[in-house]
């Protein structure tokens, strides 16, 4: 941020990318930033610039830190429209996600007509994240990457910046995830079924005692439909059980799209310590809480069915802190 650093993060390096590129004479350069914490640093430094657009899809931001990322934060007095936040209840999975990035940032990006994409590919999205609630798996990760890949091509005359953000799954995760950003970057993309090398396994093993992955793959086909696929002629998508069944966000308890909907009250308040503060309603002390996820089932690692997760059936709290990124 403006005044020091956030999160985890010192320098914003993505802030700095576009800076250069506005100094050197580019006129529209787009942000698009889907790790799950809201790019709130590359937003407040350009939230006055109309040459810059940003666009941040995150969990949501009365679930998550920093707090901000709302739907109705869209630029300053005199970029108005120039900052876009797409945010998502915790649970959604691979089809909620990646339908919402399809739904809103092609359009966006052609009404726009950037010269230079800049993307921000944190890893934290994922179902083994252990500071997040959103049910992502490495391949939508690397469906995102291709679409963006694809996006700065059709949009951006092929000039694609693409960055790493945060990933806290560092044996599981973000280590696929990255190697397929930089191969579809490369031009040379890898199959899901690869199989990753033992030697580099045995190297994991040693440092970390976990065993990693034996393939490039969470073992998942993701597909989505367009926004109104399933919607009636004449419907919205709401908060109502139709709406989040359009959207792919599973479970009756992620009820609330809105930023006031009773379904995030009701399944986080209890969660609040006994006199604490509430500036973010729901949350312990004076920021979000993460929660780390206990161990899942076997069926939710590699190649399992992650649709029958639900918010707040896999986390408890941990200590009180500010985590996240700020970019």
């Amino acid at each position: 941020m403006p005044g020091g650093a956030a999160g985890f993060c010192v320098y914003n390096d993505a802030s700095l990318a576009i800076a250069r590129l506005l100094e050197l004479g580019a006129e529209r350069v787009a942000y698009v930033d889907v790790d799950v914490h809201h790019g709130d640093g590359v937003q407040a430094a350009f939230w006055d610039d109309p040459r810059v657009l940003t666009v941040s899809l995150h969990e949501h931001p009365r679930m998550l830190f920093p707090g901000t990322g709302w739907p109705e934060e869209t630029g300053g007095e005199k970029a108005e429209g120039s900052a876009v936040n797409i945010a998502l209840p915790p649970g959604t999975s691979d089809g909620g996600w990646l339908r919402a990035l399809h739904g809103v940032v092609p359009e966006l990006l052609r009404s726009f007509r950037p010269q230079v994409l800049v993307t921000q590919h944190g890893a934290d999205t994922h179902i083994e994240d252990p500071l997040a609630h959103l049910a992502v798996t490495v391949d939508a990760q690397r469906v995102a990457a291709e679409a963006c890949h694809d996006w700065a091509h059709e949009y951006a005359q092929g000039r694609w910046i693409a960055l790493g953000g945060g990933g806290y799954a560092v044996v599981d995760v973000v280590p696929r995830s990255w190697t397929h950003l930089v191969a579809i970057a490369a031009g040379e993309p890898i199959s899901p079924r690869t199989v990753i090398p033992e030697d580099w396994r045995r190297q994991v093993y040693a440092r970390t005692r976990q065993d990693a992955p034996r393939r490039m793959t969470d073992g998942r086909e993701p597909v989505w439909s367009d926004w109104e696929a399933r919607l009636r002629p004449g419907e919205r998508p709401g908060p109502g059980r139709a709406g989040r069944a359009a959207l792919g966000v599973p479970g009756a308890r992620t009820a609330a799209l809105s930023s006031r909907g009773a379904g995030f009250r009701a399944v986080f308040r209890r969660r609040r310590k006994p006199g604490a503060p509430r500036r973010f309603p729901g949350f312990y002390a004076r920021c979000p809480v993460p929660r780390r996820r206990r161990d899942p089932p076997p069926s939710h690692r590699c190649g399992g069915d992650v649709s029958t997760w639900r918010p707040g059936s896999g986390y408890v709290p941990v200590s009180s802190g500010a985590y996240g990124e700020s970019r």
